[in-house]
């Protein structure tokens, strides 16, 4: 055996494959052999690197959840939508996420705030930052049969544990008193480890009236509302906007 071979074979063992992939390239390239060797080994490293990289943030998109593939590139931000351009490049840098600030979507149905949260998330997964999405009306359920079956505490800790939650669609569902009282715990620890997004079709003044317990809203609502940033979209149902572009006929 070589000794390019065994170094090749060593790299597979240190699951350094990427490297060994590279140097094999580098091998099969004379043009390369120009370069000093701190160059080379500098090469071999960022291709390591990069890929690796890109791994952690495929697993972290896998892990959130999400629904939907979207990403702030895609945002349409036409004049009628209400978006504020700079509002959206200031969020997208996921600064809020890291000051534990929550971040509130709100629209009627259809206007894209679960596509812009998703956005938001896909942005948060490439800042390398752990996300969990969860529908509200499946989240009170999960909270229902965790309550039943002893699973309680694993669910509030993968609730809690993630720098970023996002509860899509909040108003949708029945909010039990005991489902009421699971948020308020799960966002009293988030205050300290991480933000919060929510989506809505009702605007946040409404939001106290859907709790059955006024003091556990307050609580919540003091909590979320207050350190929250606001995006309030508008326009034409997205969803009636593309039906309309799939069944346009050609001129």
């Amino acid at each position: 055996m070589s000794s390019m071979q065994q170094t090749l074979n060593q790299l597979r063992d240190l699951r350094l494959s990427v490297m060994a992939d590279a140097l094999q390239q580098q091998v099969q390239q004379p043009r390369l052999h120009e370069l000093a060797f701190e160059e080379r080994l500098a090469l071999l490293v960022d291709q390591e690197w990069s890929e690796r990289q890109s791994r952690k943030m495929k697993r972290l998109i896998r892990v959130a959840g999400l629904p939907e593939m979207a990403s702030l590139e895609e945002l349409d931000s036409r004049p009628n939508r209400g978006l504020d351009k700079a509002a959206i490049a200031s969020l997208a840098t996921c600064d809020w996420m890291r000051r534990q600030q929550n971040l509130i979507i709100l629209g009627a149905t259809g206007v894209g705030k679960t596509w812009l949260a998703c956005a938001f998330a896909n942005q948060a997964c490439r800042s390398k930052l752990t996300v969990k999405f969860s529908r509200a009306s499946e989240l009170i359920a999960e909270i229902a049969t965790a309550s039943l079956d002893g699973s309680l505490p694993k669910l509030k800790l993968a609730l809690a544990k993630p720098t970023l939650l996002v509860i899509d669609d909040l108003g949708l569902g029945q909010m039990t008193a005991n489902a009421a009282q699971v948020l308020l715990d799960i966002v009293d620890r988030r205050m300290r480890t991480g933000a919060l997004l929510i989506t809505s079709q009702y605007p946040s003044d409404q939001w106290h009236a859907m709790f059955p317990d006024p003091t556990v809203a307050d609580a919540i609502l003091d909590r979320v509302v207050h350190q929250a940033h606001r995006l309030q979209l508008k326009g034409e149902s997205m969803r009636k906007v593309q039906a309309k572009a799939k069944m346009k006929l050609p001129d």
